[in-house]
């Protein structure tokens, strides 16, 4: 077997560590695609994790959760940790928009089950699992946050998922980046 053959199939089986904290939870409406991957053996439930540490989480145009990139802000954030193929990884970055700037994947620390044991900085101090999330782009992340008046979740629920809009009930031809730039203009 050549070199060639042996990175090919490395490549194939590599895995990442992906923590969903929204819509591609099970019960929410883009789990379809966590459930596609899981049965094409694309990807595998870990379980409930949150994050080590506190992170904003709040909902956008289309009640559309945003993870931002504040460390130290807002709450541990409650989710699942998926275990994700390299090709199943590009199916969720194609859902996501981060080619087109509207998340991004970024490192995460997460705590297995949500587990308690503060260290008095809003991190926990049991064993972290490095992962990756989803957030909201750095272009508008921080904005969303100011105007959500710095007030988050710590958890997306079915409260929130019921007024979620699904992108094929959303208005066509108009970009969700372009909606979040004049919902964050808008008095």
């Amino acid at each position: 077997m050549s070199d060639d053959n042996i990175n090919s199939n490395e490549s194939k089986q590599q895995t990442h560590l992906i923590f969903s904290y929204g819509t591609l939870k099970r019960g929410f409406p883009n789990h379809y695609l966590m459930q596609q991957l899981m049965d094409q053996n694309a990807a595998v439930f870990l379980g409930p994790y949150c994050t080590h540490e506190s992170y904003p989480l709040v909902c956008g145009p289309y009640n559309i959760p945003y993870l931002i990139n504040l460390p130290g802000s807002g709450n541990r954030v409650k989710g699942e940790l998926y275990s994700v193929s390299t090709q199943g990884l590009a199916r969720l970055d194609e859902l996501e928009g981060t080619r087109f700037g509207h998340y991004e994947r970024l490192p995460i620390r997460l705590a297995e089950g949500g587990r308690e044991g503060n260290d008095g900085n809003g991190a926990v101090s049991v064993a972290a699992v490095e992962a990756e999330g989803y957030f909201a782009n750095r272009s508008f992340g921080e904005g969303l946050w100011e105007k959500k008046g710095k007030v988050g979740m710590n958890e997306y629920t079915e409260y929130e998922g019921q007024e979620y809009v699904a992108i094929d009930k959303r208005a066509k031809g108009v970009c969700i980046v372009d909606e979040i730039a004049s919902f964050l203009s808008s008095d």
